[in-house]
């Protein structure tokens, strides 16, 4: 079996890891005595620093790039959008699945992975990549240095008036270590993360992104951090596609589409009435267009210890949360810079 096929039916869903027992049982809440406390950024400045980007952006992607296939697609997509992503870094973030041995292995191999795709483009469309956490957050006040985290702090105090988009596409270790690092830094950047399930969602957030680290999710929930938060179920996951329709508008189509077409490919033994949903490619999509995926403003909710949310509270910050996206949009305009690239 080629090292790039991958079983599982996707990034975000959790049952295949949870039937292995990878994925880490659930962590009952800190006491609230012992949670750390936020900066508080008042509620008009919170919905100015959530609207949606009409200009280019500053942005740093987080990803564990080789977690499964979506991400060397959003990887792409963001490194052939600078017309509206001043990519500044990507770095990567930690994972355990059947493709690593622990969290520092699938860090690892996500850094070697953002460093093997950008070698598919121009010198001049290359971003500094740089290593994430080596683990996951052990309680929600203790951060995990990294340089991934320490970057992140750096970026964001010398920010300027404009705020830094933190585009997590991946668990939020390396997010929120930032944050506790130094939690001034939640008036400076927006955080932009794909995962879980709707608030208004009333079973377990079975999820991937969010249950590989709850500390860290529940740091970043509960920071008041300016969060986009683009659920997987069920608005991402319209961001399937089809072997054929890649073979189409990849294949044949310089370095990087050969080989975004390849670990398609590979993906699965059998495509046979089969597709597959590339959920990454959402964060990009919001911050180069965000008519593409509309949004409301909720109220963050709470992530209790059955992994379900908790009831709607207005004393919580609010978050932009979208409820839809143009698929084929999306597609389009990816396949096109693909192509443009070639």
């Amino acid at each position: 079996m080629d090292r790039r096929t991958f079983l599982l039916s996707s990034a975000s869903s959790a049952s295949a890891f949870m039937a292995s027992g990878l994925i880490p049982p659930m962590l009952p809440r800190q006491p609230r005595s012992e949670a750390k406390r936020f900066p508080v950024i008042p509620h008009e400045r919170l919905l100015k620093m959530l609207n949606p980007p009409t200009d280019r952006v500053e942005v740093l992607l987080d990803t564990d790039t080789d977690n499964e296939i979506d991400d060397q697609f959003a990887l792409a997509y963001a490194l052939l959008s600078r017309d509206r992503l001043d990519l500044k870094a990507i770095c990567a973030a930690p994972f355990h699945n059947n493709r690593s041995r622990d969290a520092a292995d699938g860090m690892e191999q996500s850094y070697q992975e953002i460093n093997r795709v950008q070698q598919m483009l121009p010198e001049s469309l290359r971003v500094p990549a740089f290593r994430g956490s080596r683990q996951f957050l052990s309680s929600e006040t203790e951060p995990v240095r990294s340089p991934a985290a320490e970057l992140l702090v750096e970026m964001a105090e010398h920010t300027g008036t404009a705020p830094l988009y933190v585009s997590a596409i991946g668990t939020l270790t390396n997010v929120a270590s930032a944050i506790l690092i130094k939690p001034e830094i939640i008036h400076k950047i927006v955080v932009v993360w794909t995962s879980a399930y709707p608030h208004t969602w009333h079973r377990p957030n079975r999820s991937f992104n969010l249950q590989q680290d709850l500390h860290a999710a529940r740091v970043t929930l509960d920071s008041g951090v300016p969060l986009v938060y683009l659920p997987g179920f069920y608005v991402g996951e319209e961001l399937r596609v089809t072997l054929p329709e890649v073979r189409q508008y990849l294949r044949g189509h310089g370095l990087l589409g050969d080989y975004l077409y390849e670990i398609y490919e590979n993906y699965f033994n059998d495509h046979f009435g089969r597709s597959k949903v590339i959920w990454d490619l959402i964060n990009v999509a919001w911050l180069i267009h965000p008519g593409w995926v509309p949004s409301d403003i909720y109220h963050t909710p709470e992530l209790l210890d059955d992994l379900r949310w908790g009831p709607q509270d207005d004393r919580r910050p609010v978050m932009r949360e979208a409820h839809d996206v143009d698929r084929d949009a999306v597609f389009s305009d990816f396949y096109r810079k693909v192509q443009q690239l070639a």
